[in-house]
């Protein structure tokens, strides 16, 4: 047998055809057409939408405003406190690089946060993402500054 694409058909059984639906009873789907009698389910446009509870607030509404689900976009920080930055050089500029290098952060995957923990006896520029209100005043009466990049 030869294949080609005039001769080509499909398999016995693959292609039925279309069910005429409310044609009367001897068709075998007549008046209401297998939908039952009444109700929603047995309207046009029939199906409601997917995740619709019949109008209760449904599923994938409710469950973000419970506890513990984390922000989908959360903003995350590399955290040191005002306590290990003492060990730096007074008058020194502060930033994750030079963190880095002295040894006091050893995984700088995010931007540097400055927490108020601990306390400050040097004047330091310390630039860093973002600081805690408490870290700024520290900062700041020790006579250094804070600079956000």
């Amino acid at each position: 047998m030869s294949l080609h694409l005039q001769s080509l058909k499909a398999n016995a059984g693959a292609r039925r055809r279309k069910l005429r639906k409310g044609r009367g009873i001897a068709a075998g789907q007549g008046a209401s057409c297998g939908f039952g009698m009444r109700g929603q389910k047995s309207r046009s446009g029939r199906p409601t939408r997917p995740g619709f509870e019949g109008g209760q607030m449904p599923l994938y509404r409710r469950i973000p405003k419970l506890k513990h689900f984390e922000l989908v976009n959360r903003r995350e920080f590399t955290v040191v406190n005002i306590a290990k930055l003492g060990a730096c050089a007074s008058g020194s500029t502060v930033s994750l690089d030079s963190l880095v290098k002295d040894g006091i952060v050893t995984s700088p995957k995010h931007p540097l946060k400055v927490l108020g923990q601990g306390d400050l006896a040097v004047k330091l520029t310390v630039q860093a993402a973002a600081f805690t209100a408490s870290a700024r005043a520290k900062i700041e009466a020790a006579g250094g500054s804070c600079e956000i990049i």
